[in-house]
């Protein structure tokens, strides 16, 4: 016997997406303000990468929890039960955003130790 939600959740899957989209455009503006502080103010202590990804980090949880919605109620719409979808969704978008938000420190890391030339990977073909 196949499952089919009565109300399937498309709001929830569509406000998911926007708030993923939404946060995402704040995290952009907002890594371009960092860099741009950067440049104006190039010191050599390390205290600009905690504050920068205090910065980033209320944007990136808007991203967490829009992709958290978005994956769960995708599952959901394609045949899920509730608690399955949430099950395989919630630990599926949270490690991805996790293991993102590590490599973007590390590269914020980087980018400060080396100067943002460094990351520039067009110079190398």
């Amino acid at each position: 016997m196949y499952y089919y939600p009565l109300q399937p959740p498309y709001f929830l899957l569509v406000l998911g997406l926007f708030v993923a989209l939404t946060s995402g455009f704040a995290l952009s503006g907002t890594l371009k303000l960092v860099v741009q502080d950067w440049r104006v103010n190039s010191t050599e202590n390390s205290q600009p990468t905690s504050s920068s990804r205090k910065q980033l980090l209320f944007p990136f949880l808007g991203i967490t929890i829009g992709i958290c919605f978005f994956v769960s109620c995708g599952l959901e719409i394609f045949g899920f039960p509730n608690i399955l979808a949430l099950g395989i969704g919630l630990p599926l978008s949270l490690l991805t955003c996790l293991l993102v938000w590590f490599q973007l420190g590390s590269m914020l890391t980087y980018a400060e130790r080396r100067g943002m030339k460094s990351l520039d990977l067009d110079s190398l073909s």
